[in-house]
């Protein structure tokens, strides 16, 4: 097994992007699981953060996916974003 991250691009903005509008960095922790329609991040922070990342109607969530897949394209892949 090789350590290497799928998408390395991807990942390092997304963790920067949501460690940056979070109180807690610390607790940031982005896991990559391969499923059937490709690549997902799956983002877990504290809970008292959650509502930052969401963002009022998810505008957040939905410009951080944005930002995200537009990274994944120098990757060669596509991913997908879940805030869990």
């Amino acid at each position: 097994m090789s350590n290497e991250v799928p998408a390395p691009t991807a990942t390092a903005v997304l963790d920067y992007l949501v460690r940056s509008l979070v109180d807690e960095p610390d607790a940031v922790q982005i896991e990559t699981v391969q499923g059937r329609r490709g690549l997902t991040l799956q983002v877990n922070v504290a809970p008292g953060d959650m509502g930052r990342v969401i963002g009022k109607r998810g505008r957040t969530a939905q410009s951080i996916r944005t930002v995200v897949r537009a990274a994944a394209v120098k990757d060669s892949t596509d991913v997908d974003i879940d805030f869990v």
